[in-house]
């Protein structure tokens, strides 16, 4: 899966076109049915509606019984599917409806999917980013939905089922002038990032990168909470913050105080970064997550759950089963 370097820039490019046409979104809106109106073009001309209450009318589809037989039997017998997404994540990935308690997002309507073909009912749990590997190697949780890279590292531990391309967004306060191409452009720079995700790997690595080449260091920075960072890139303590680009692109667009001024795909220079469902190693899992994934995408409702987002941009063609992802020295 490997990519030369103009395919990468060319996935930039896809990246890019999705910030533009979050650009035009407007905030939601309770009175008028919980929805967030997304241009579909840079123009303008046409509007995605993306329906943020409670009241979600998923995208759904059916069983296939050939496939629901590769789920281990354990669960087959519990009839549930247990998945487990980050309390942390926001729009349009997982986040909660107008009513503050139902879960939402791009996330959670591919799981209702998935489970639909397993013929299993979906459990969304919300924990903390960290909780999410806990709850996977303890067996808790089945599978983790949540806009989890592969990466190398990962794949010691953790099979992988992808179903989305994987790019990062560098997110500033609007008219900053920043353009972020490669690791010089945030040498010296304090960015902020979240603990323990891929972002974060990246921007270690990159900031190492400048110290080899005789530039400043990144100023790392990590705080609580999504409300805290944006607080912080408001007041100037941080020049930056690196995250998922479809939650940069939907932040800067509803807020209208930030702007993306960079991505890149979350696997570095030369690899495609894959987004995957991700269960325990050896859990007997992943080929039916892989299966179920595959169908969706060809009978056409994983298109539906993406466009409904927004994130068309970012749809893979087939789900392939622990794929290259991250090296461990992120080159």
């Amino acid at each position: 899966m490997a990519t030369t370097l103009t395919a990468r820039r060319t996935t930039t490019g896809a990246a890019l076109a999705l910030a533009t046409a979050l650009v035009l979104a407007g905030c939601a809106d309770p009175s008028e049915g919980g929805t967030t109106e997304v241009a579909a073009t840079p123009g303008g001309r046409t509007t995605i509606k993306i329906n943020t209450s409670p009241d979600q009318k998923r995208v759904r589809t059916g069983k296939v019984a050939s496939i629901a037989a590769e789920v281990p039997e354990r669960i087959r017998d519990r009839g549930t599917l247990e998945l487990v997404a980050s309390s942390g994540s926001a729009a349009p990935l997982t986040f909660y409806a107008t009513d503050n308690k139902t879960v939402i997002g791009v996330e959670p309507d591919i799981a209702h999917l998935v489970a639909d073909v397993l013929g299993l009912k979906p459990r969304i749990n919300t924990v903390s980013w960290e909780n999410i590997f806990v709850g996977l190697d303890s067996g808790k949780y089945d599978a983790g939905l949540s806009n989890i890279t592969v990466t190398e590292e990962r794949k010691e531990k953790y099979d992988f089922a992808t179903y989305r391309e994987d790019n990062l967004g560098f997110e500033a306060k609007k008219g900053s002038g920043l353009k972020i191409t490669g690791p010089e452009d945030v040498a010296g720079k304090t960015v902020a990032v979240s603990s323990g995700t891929n972002q974060e790997k990246f921007l270690i690595e990159w900031s190492k990168e400048n110290e080899k080449a005789g530039r400043k260091p990144v100023d790392i920075k990590y705080y609580q909470n999504d409300s805290d960072t944006y607080l912080a890139l408001q007041s100037g303590r941080i020049d930056l913050y690196l995250g998922p680009n479809p939650t940069a692109a939907y932040h800067a667009a509803t807020s209208g105080k930030t702007e993306v001024v960079g991505t890149y795909s979350g696997a570095g220079a030369t690899l495609q970064g894959l987004i995957a469902a991700t269960t325990k190693k050896d859990s007997g899992l992943v080929k039916a997550l892989a299966d179920a994934l595959n169908h969706v995408i060809a009978n056409g409702t994983y298109a539906k759950v993406l466009q409904r987002w927004g994130l068309s941009g970012e749809a893979v063609t087939t789900s392939e089963i622990n794929p290259p992802g991250l090296p461990k020295t992120n080159k």
